[in-house]
């Protein structure tokens, strides 16, 4: 892969979904006001994490059927679900409920392997020694094999309801979802595995050290192999994300506050960390013009055309509206992208980004 710098054509957001532990509804209600905010500057995707045991969205599939009730054009991503802790049939019945509710707008994303805090909360799930359950791959296997919506039974098997008799499949059945799922791959097994399969790709700001220290020679890899993978004729979708903190639009105490969060997470990236070798990118953090300049000689975002900005833990919804507006009107326009139609909706309220120096 040559040297060429970075066209973006799609931009998201991806955010953890914080909240006080006092008061989740005020943080997850910051968090749809966000979403609202990403699609009234244009943006093409916004995406929530799944995290259990914290303060963040414990389901994925809950909380953007409600962002889809919030926005109307924006893709809603899950970056990523580990798919461990769930159901195969009932989280495709969510996943389709939730799709089918947002007009087709689904991007969910999974992960594969033990997850985590499996120690505290296994025996809770699951019924059985969950030690000896599948929890790799092949639960995601089982999953897509569900969202494809094949009928169960013999071809003359029905199901009776008040009022109606139908074939059994899984309901809503909603056709195009199997084709918008992803995978977050940070191996080579990983990677080969998703293309393979037929999923899109996340890749993020961690990999696995598994044949070099530097992070970018690593990732580069991982997406050559991916590509190497996928069917040609399929039009897989790559998304790249990176932590980025513009703070143009900022107060002096915030502007502070975004240079100890980088400094602070630097040292991880100087070395392979762990047992696992796990390699780390940089965060940017800084003026526009310099976060530009380290984009377009980020050479694993040269050979992709989406960008997710990932929105640092423990921020305030001011923060990443500041961080997002600052992104959308400095950064992402020099790296090629355009922004996505107004919103059709005049009833969302217009706000601006936060500017609270008293934090």
């Amino acid at each position: 892969m040559g040297a060429r710098e970075p066209s973006i054509r799609k931009l998201s957001l991806l955010t953890p979904g914080n909240y006080p532990d006092g008061d989740p509804a005020a943080g997850l209600e910051d968090t749809l006001r966000l979403f609202e905010y990403g699609e009234r500057l244009g943006i093409d995707g916004a995406w929530i994490r799944q995290r259990h045991l914290e303060h963040g969205v414990g389901s994925a599939a809950v909380f953007l059927a409600a962002a889809a009730q919030r926005t109307s054009r924006v893709e809603l991503g899950t970056a990523v679900i580990p798919v461990g802790y769930e159901s195969p049939f009932r989280l495709a019945e969510d996943l389709s409920m939730a799709d089918v509710l947002s007009g087709g707008r689904l991007q969910p994303g999974f992960s594969a392997g033990t997850p985590p805090h499996a120690d505290l909360i296994g025996d809770l799930v699951f019924d059985g020694d969950w030690r000896t359950y599948d929890l790799s791959y092949g639960r995601i296997a089982r999953l897509m094999d569900n969202l494809r919506g094949n009928y169960l039974g013999g071809p003359d098997t029905v199901i009776h309801s008040p009022g109606n008799s139908q074939r059994p499949r899984l309901q809503p059945h909603s056709p195009g979802l199997i084709d918008r799922l992803w995978y977050g791959g940070g191996s080579t097994r990983s990677v080969r595995w998703a293309g393979e399969t037929g999923l899109n790709l996340l890749i993020g700001n961690i990999v696995f050290g598994e044949h070099s220290d530097d992070f970018a020679t690593t990732q580069l890899s991982l997406l050559d192999e991916y590509r190497r993978r996928i069917d040609s004729s399929r039009p897989a979708r790559v998304a790249v994300g990176r932590v980025i903190a513009p703070f143009d639009s900022a107060g002096r105490a915030t502007r502070e506050r975004y240079r100890q969060y980088a400094a602070a997470r630097h040292d991880r990236t100087l070395a392979p960390q762990g047992e696992r070798r796990i390699l780390f990118a940089s965060d940017l953090a800084g003026p526009a013009e310099q976060i530009v300049e380290r984009l377009r000689t980020d050479p694993v975002l040269a050979h992709t055309t989406e960008l997710r900005l990932e929105l640092p833990y423990e921020f305030h919804r001011d923060d990443y509206e500041q961080i997002l507006h600052d992104t959308v009107e400095l950064i992402a326009p020099a790296l090629g992208w355009k922004r996505a139609g107004t919103n059709p909706r005049p009833d969302l309220p217009a706000t601006q980004p936060g500017r609270n120096e008293s934090r």
